[in-house]
């Protein structure tokens, strides 16, 4: 039987709904903050990397605020990417050509750079370009929920976690179906601050991403790259970082198959954006809501982990409603992020509108258009 209750989330774009070509008006909000968040400038070479799938309006929305700046923009429809290598021999040759000609890209694929070795990470930091990733997300959901979100509340949120989560020596994570797993010595991503010519970043913005030293306990996979939702509950066992054990039926089988080597875990990230869906969002949207959680793990390469380059037979696990506990102390209970109630964060928002409104981590409830950023703050 199905165990999440988040079962119907898509697989590709291709299983997303179209909209209506006049919901282009509700995407504004949102695509005003990705390009505010990218630093667009007037003149700047802009790339729309979209995959075929992708709605058109989404790709419309986007294209059409970056023209309203003044930049050069450029539209490439590419077909869909597989994940985790599963296809390492296509080519994009097309792709990178046009990527190292561009300011700017935006990425709207579903696996894209995460998962392929010439957009990967290193080919990104070695170019001028800044990479923004729709990672996922290149949808009207994503767009009209967590990328309303002002980016100033997110930062708020993000260097008030990383305050904490930097100086910890364990992480534990523990759920109602069974995971409890503690991570220990994590090395998190620093507050990137304005984005820099090689720059990754993904949208809508979404949490604090850290890479153990150590991995110890049992994940029990809610969603994953491989799986999606599996159909009985699919447990990893860990054991100094490695996963030792893989349990539960045919994804258990699945999961091994496409990395028969096994797997190490690479990374860990802790969602933070209040505004981000869990219900009806895709693996790599839920992960980034406030008070979720997911993890990475990657296949081993001649039994060892490399992580210096592209993670083939990468895997991503989903938790979608966690308690997380930093060094003895409460950060997630249940999925509820506590820092939500901080009065330093309700602050920060409260430049934009009532608090209690920006910060609802019930994302159903869309935020509206007057509190979304931009000069209004809120009247």
């Amino acid at each position: 039987m199905t165990i999440n209750p988040y079962a119907g989330s898509p697989f590709s774009y291709v299983a997303e709904p179209a909209v209506a070509p006049y919901s282009i008006v509700e995407l504004m909000p949102g695509v005003r903050n990705l390009c505010e968040y990218v630093r667009l400038s007037a003149g700047e070479r802009v790339l729309l990397l979209m995959e075929h799938t992708v709605d058109p309006v989404v790709v419309q929305a986007i294209a059409a605020a970056a023209a309203l700046r003044d930049a050069d923009v450029r539209i490439l429809s590419v077909p869909p990417f597989s994940p985790g290598g599963w296809d390492r021999e296509a080519s994009l040759d097309i792709e990178t050509a046009a990527f190292r000609e561009a300011d700017v890209v935006i990425s709207g694929t579903w696996w894209g750079e995460v998962h392929t070795a010439p957009l990967f990470f290193d080919q990104i930091k070695s170019r001028s370009s800044r990479f923004l990733s729709l990672h996922m997300t290149a949808t009207a959901g994503a767009l009209l929920t967590g990328g309303r979100l002002p980016a100033e509340v997110f930062y708020a949120l993000l260097l008030r976690a990383l305050r904490q989560l930097s100086a910890a020596r364990t992480i534990r994570v523990t759920s109602k179906r069974g995971t409890d797993v503690t991570f220990a010595g994590p090395a998190f991503d620093p507050d990137p601050g304005a984005m820099r010519p090689g720059d990754w970043r993904p949208f809508p913005y979404g949490g604090a991403n850290f890479w153990p030293t150590d991995t110890e306990g049992v994940i029990v996979i809610e969603d994953s790259t491989v799986t999606g939702v599996p159909e009985e509950p699919l447990r990893l066992t860990l054991e100094g970082n490695l996963v030792r054990k893989i349990e539960g039926g045919a994804a258990a089988e699945q999961l091994r198959r496409y990395a028969p080597d096994g797997y190490y875990m690479r990374h860990g990230l802790i969602g933070l954006n209040p505004k981000v869906r869990i219900a009806g969002g895709t693996q790599f949207e839920r992960e980034k809501h406030a008070g979720a959680f997911y993890c990475g793990i990657d296949g081993l390469t001649d039994g060892l982990p490399v992580t210096t380059g592209p993670g083939f037979a990468h895997c991503d696990c989903q938790v979608d409603r966690p308690t997380v506990v930093v060094d003895g102390e409460l950060f997630i209970e249940h999925g509820r992020l506590l820092l939500l109630d901080e009065p330093e964060i309700r602050e920060v928002a409260a430049q934009f509108g009532p608090p209690e409104v920006i910060l609802d981590d019930n994302p159903v409830m869309i935020l509206p258009r007057r509190y979304t950023g931009a000069g209004a703050k809120g009247r």
